[in-house]
């Protein structure tokens, strides 16, 4: 049974973690025209896997933990799959994005086998390290001070957090901090595999909230702020946090919130980023003076996008700049509404130099 088990993994892991891929590629690429054509451009990624799915349903009892989390991401991933072709033959992006919701619960079911799976471990770090044999065996360390944690938030709870502390945490260390705002009717639970492969990547800690609302408090009374104020102050108790490398990024209606509580007088962020984000010139003209003047903002805006024209993004920059921000401005030629991942990286890495 064991050599049949160690052949079932050999086959199922890199056929799921190959239709993970695919899905995120529909993901980065989803763009309501097109969505025909981008899932024809990945085909038919998820039928090994699905030809091959039954073979973890004969495993024994003792191997039921691992089973079932394969189980489960694999069941996922195929479900993303049906979702995106529905959405395709009724033309209905709502559909495609409600399939691709199945992404984060495959990964959240999946992560917890990276210390014990190299690919899969290797599947939660950027491609260009995934043969770091020095940051894997670090990785693999027993770490009691880092991974995965839920705050009261369940899927379905508002206004608690998901923090990620990564595996090679060094207490001695002064990390960067990423606070990451999920979008409109979204969940930080779900939003925090968004950052998580590249915060495990380079070292960074990552809250990922979710609004007390449907939503970020965009209008009216804003209970939101300082509940995110509250939340990083405990994560600075609890982890060493360089408090001159604090972001605060998020997309769409996330992407927006970060303007509204990142130009607070009284905000803890060094940087904002918002990613295809609304913006309305009266965030730059009633901003504080002090606040603004010299604070790093990376705006990133998709030419494609349906729901916040690029336009308005443009124009951010330019308000902001007047006001005395230090803007750099990234516009995607391929990008609809949707989150670029690749952006990650390059934010860190301006993160660290600005």
């Amino acid at each position: 049974m064991e050599d049949q088990v160690l052949e079932d993994l050999q086959t199922v892991v890199p056929q799921l973690l190959h239709t993970l891929e695919s899905a995120a590629y529909v993901a980065r690429y989803l763009h309501p025209p097109q969505l025909g054509q981008v899932l024809a451009s990945v085909s038919e990624a998820d039928a090994p896997l699905r030809a091959q799915r039954s073979r973890l349903d004969a495993w024994p009892d003792e191997m039921a933990e691992v089973r079932d989390r394969l189980a489960g991401a694999a069941d996922a991933a195929l479900a993303a799959f049906e979702g995106l072709r529905e959405a395709a033959v009724t033309d209905d992006v709502g559909t495609a994005y409600r399939a691709l919701g199945q992404l984060p619960r495959a990964q959240e079911l999946l992560y917890p086998l990276a210390p014990a799976l190299p690919p899969v471990s290797r599947f939660f770090l950027n491609p260009a390290q995934r043969d770091d044999a020095d940051l894997l065996a670090r990785l693999g360390r027993p770490n009691p001070d880092a991974g995965v944690i839920h705050g009261e938030n369940e899927r379905g709870q508002r206004g608690g957090l998901s923090v990620y502390v990564p595996e090679t945490y060094d207490p001695a260390v002064a990390h960067p901090l990423v606070v990451a705002l999920h979008g409109g009717s979204g969940h930080g639970r779900a939003f925090l595999w968004t950052w998580l492969r590249d915060c495990r990547t380079r070292g960074a800690i990552l809250i990922s909230p979710t609004a007390i609302g449907t939503t970020w408090a965009l209008t009216g009374a804003d209970p939101d702020t300082p509940n995110l104020a509250r939340y990083v102050e405990r994560v600075r108790g609890h982890w060493n946090v360089d408090p001159k490398r604090i972001l605060l990024t998020g997309m769409s209606d996330g992407g927006t919130f970060s303007y509204v509580s990142g130009l607070e007088p009284a905000s803890p962020f060094t940087h904002l980023a918002p990613v295809s984000a609304a913006f309305h010139p009266m965030l730059a003209q009633m901003a504080d003076r002090d606040r603004i003047r010299g604070l790093p903002i990376h705006v990133a805006h998709g030419a494609l996008d349906w729901m916040f024209d690029v336009g308005m993004a443009r124009g951010a920059v330019q308000a902001l700049t007047a006001a005395g921000a230090v803007v750099t401005w990234r516009e995607f030629d391929d990008l609809s509404h949707t989150y670029p991942r690749e952006l990650n990286a390059d934010l860190l890495d301006w993160l660290d130099r600005s």
